[in-house]
């Protein structure tokens, strides 16, 4: 499972769109990445993840609609039955989304898929899921904040929701140094799950391409850490978080 605030980094970038005489123009993205760390969600769920993925994106009567596939691939966490070897994971995912002028509203949903763990009795995140995510962001003062709900259709995720800031300065006119924080906070439990900050350098090397080198860290805000709990209920998955701090390294390239 991605982190939310990449999948929908990933759904903003694509929905950069400029709408043509005719008919909408339609933006395609792939990007490609490594880092040192799976973290989702505050959890750290491996090493060494691999991804690469595929966005596009457009506008229909005045809505923006995007979508796209997200794959990785990585060392499971040790000690884990089952898990503690190579690892992937499929994720397809859509957005519809509505400028009101005083905010943009969106709704989204997600599927998790898990090869290895298709058919298994284990929890999420090793198992298939399925979310609807309800969106709301908005920029003040140079600033954007987001909120998000997650409503799980398969699986327990604890109404798992997440609050964001980001801001972007630039440096040169291809240069650009973009910082973010985000909160987890579980619903059904009543608890703060992770807190997250991001610091990244995108360099636009061409028109169409950006390399961006990043660091990260996670701070658990619950009890627990790898994969806390993993026999018990999903709860001591997603409030499993534990301090981490890993960086890695994406590409991006837009037509």
């Amino acid at each position: 499972m991605q982190n939310y605030c990449k999948t929908i980094g990933a759904l903003a970038a694509a929905s950069a769109l400029v709408a043509g005489t005719a008919s909408a123009e339609v933006e395609y993205e792939l990007h490609a990445g490594l880092s040192s760390a799976y973290i989702f969600r505050g959890i750290d769920l491996g090493d060494e993840l691999a991804e690469t993925g595929f966005d596009v994106a457009t506008e229909v009567a005045g809505l923006g609609v995007s979508g796209g596939l997200w794959y990785a691939a990585w060392e499971g966490p040790s000690g884990v039955p089952g898990f503690d070897a190579d690892l992937d994971e499929l994720d397809i995912y859509g957005e519809v989304s509505k400028d009101l002028g005083f905010a943009t509203v969106a709704v989204g949903y997600i599927y998790y898929h898990f090869p290895q763990a298709n058919g298994t009795a284990f929890f999420v995140p090793f198992d298939d899921a399925q979310e609807l995510y309800f969106s709301v962001s908005k920029e003040f003062f140079g600033v954007d904040f987001s909120a998000a709900y997650f409503w799980d259709i398969e699986t327990d995720n604890d109404g798992y929701s997440e609050i964001g800031a980001s801001k972007g300065f630039e440096l040169s006119p291809c240069l650009t140094l973009n910082t973010g924080a985000t909160l987890g906070y579980l619903f059904e439990e009543g608890d703060a799950s992770h807190f997250q900050t991001k610091v990244s350098l995108d360099w636009a090397f061409t028109e169409t391409a950006t390399l961006s080198p990043y660091i990260a860290h996670s701070w658990a805000l619950s009890e627990g850490g790898r994969f806390a709990g993993v026999s018990s209920p999903s709860s001591a998955l997603y409030g499993g978080s534990s301090n981490e701090l890993f960086g890695g390294l994406s590409l991006a390239v837009s037509f």
